[in-house]
């Protein structure tokens, strides 16, 4: 009996021993195919995010839900419970669902644009979030000294960081130029803090005075996640709002809202300008209305594009159009330098006569009233090029007003 009563655990023993053994084997099996149909909460799928926006034809709602998925594979801080205010922000922020979406929808072509930036930088993907805290991605006009853009920057920092502003371009409300500023600047607060909670405490209340408090009480603990330094209320709620927003975006369930998606084509793109245009004229060549671009560029107050514009930011297909447009644009010019004469600039518009036209009548004097007849492919720039007008005249006397040209569309050339 003693000896059964040993061998009896021995037997169960080895089975329970048995039966473990295929567990212990399991998980590297396992975990293959979870990941595919639930990617969201597992922040390994983050590496393979790119691969999905260059995907032939990916589903706008599987592009931009990979978006969220490398936003939150990508946040450094604190989780929603790890202080009572999170979760009490995040509540207000969301209190009206509808509104929260409807807001959060108007601005996802920023956010992605920020986000891309702050990878570039290797930021905190928090801080893509800051410009909610700060403006809800609006481009907050700056009266006198006040801060401007989505970003509230003062005019002190927007030097700091290069940003130009005079009566006719105000780059802190330049969505591309002032987000590169800011993310140069973060990560360089980074490499001096050391604590992303430290480095929206400088964003706020100036990176001087943190590293004045670091140097006096030596670097804050993890808890509480709210670091308790003598510091400014606003800028300890500051920090508070931006990991409230996180939590929102982590968990949106949790809130009862849903994230909104965006087009694959209306992603944001910056377009190096390297030609002399308006800004009604850029929209023309890109095939888009100027009060659409106005909104997206809102740092150009008029409608001249001078030096200090490099670039101008648009959606993905525009982009495309805008680049292409260009470059036929420098094709032409270097195919007519190289030959000597201006016969290459004539390529868009060969076979005149097929569109109505002949080689006399766009040689004819201003009193004989030229026109021409758009063609697929043409843009405004070019036909100003072509026959010796600025863009301004035939805009002013064709009632343009930015409107994209279409084929078939007859200019005229000459004033009455």
């Amino acid at each position: 009996m003693k000896i059964a009563k040993r061998i009896l655990p021995f037997m169960l023993a080895s089975l329970l021993a048995a039966c473990a053994t295929p567990s212990a084997v399991g998980p590297t099996r396992v975990p293959k195919p979870v990941p595919a149909p639930a990617p969201a909460p597992a922040p390994a799928s983050t590496p393979a995010a790119p691969a999905s926006p260059s995907s032939q034809a990916p589903s706008s709602p599987a592009e931009t839900a990979t978006v969220w998925d490398k936003l939150r594979g990508s946040f450094a801080m604190a989780d929603c419970d790890a202080d009572p205010q999170i979760m009490v922000w995040a509540h207000r922020y969301t209190q009206d669902p509808q509104r929260f979406q409807a807001q959060m929808s108007g601005a996802l072509s920023q956010l992605v644009y920020v986000q891309q930036v702050a990878e570039k930088y290797d930021v905190a993907g928090e801080f893509v979030l800051l410009p909610w805290v700060e403006s809800q991605y609006r481009p907050v006009p700056g009266h006198r000294n006040l801060p401007a853009g989505m970003w509230q920057i003062v005019l002190s920092t927007a030097h700091v960081i290069g940003l130009h502003v005079d009566h006719n371009y105000d780059g802190r409300l330049d969505t591309s130029a002032a987000t590169d500023g800011i993310m140069r600047m973060l990560h360089q607060y980074y490499g001096q803090l050391h604590d992303w909670r430290l480095v929206d405490y400088a964003f706020n209340h100036g990176e001087f005075g943190v590293q004045k408090l670091v140097q006096k009480y030596g670097e804050p603990p993890e808890q509480p996640v709210i670091p308790k330094m003598p510091i400014a209320h606003v800028t300890r709620e500051h920090l508070t709002k931006l990991l409230a927003i996180s939590c929102v975006i982590r968990d949106p369930s949790r809130f009862n809202v849903e994230l909104p998606t965006l087009e694959p084509d209306q992603h944001l793109e910056a377009v190096q300008i390297t030609h002399g245009m308006t800004l009604s004229s850029a929209a023309n060549h890109a095939g888009m209305d100027t009060s659409v671009l106005k909104r997206l560029n809102p740092a150009v107050q008029g409608d001249v594009l001078g030096a200090n514009v490099p670039q101008l930011l648009m959606p993905r297909r525009n982009a495309e159009q805008l680049r292409s447009t260009m470059q036929m644009a420098n094709d032409q010019d270097m195919t007519a330098s190289l030959s000597g004469s201006d016969a290459a600039v004539r390529t868009p518009f060969a076979d005149k006569s097929a569109a109505g036209q002949d080689d006399d009548a766009a040689t004819d004097t201003p009193h004989h009233g030229r026109t021409h007849t758009v063609r697929s492919g043409e843009s405004l720039w070019l036909i100003a090029k072509h026959y010796s007008v600025s863009v301004r005249t035939l805009e002013r006397i064709n009632n343009l007003h930015g409107k994209p040209l279409k084929p078939g569309q007859v200019l005229k050339l000459d004033t009455p």
